[in-house]
């Protein structure tokens, strides 16, 4: 993957608005690459969270990743929480009218 590439991937995350989330499949999409796992890969790069708001990708059945690199997944459920996303009443699935299926 080049670094182009990379940079776009990391453009498309400062395009999820705070108080959604998008998937690993439609950032995928968004930047023409097949394997929605290469996503994965390259956001858990990120170096400045802020900027990068990595937290906000997901998986398309709307459950969070085990993988998030600032604290695992119970810290990415509480940025999410935080920032006004609802889950359904485990804490395992993000409700659907939070997540973004396309992103620009």
């Amino acid at each position: 993957m080049n670094q182009n590439s990379i940079d776009f991937i990391f453009h498309l995350l400062t395009h999820i608005p705070k108080g959604n989330v998008t998937t690993y499949k439609a950032l995928a999409r968004a930047a023409g690459i097949k394997n929605p796992r290469l996503i994965g890969s390259i956001i858990h790069q990120n170096t400045n969270t802020s900027k990068y708001p990595c937290h906000r990708v997901i998986r398309s059945d709307r459950s969070i990743a085990s993988g998030y690199a600032f604290g695992g997944k119970a810290a990415q459920i509480e940025l999410l929480k935080n920032e006004g996303i609802l889950f359904n009443k485990t804490s395992t699935k993000i409700l659907p009218r939070f997540v973004l299926r396309t992103i620009q």
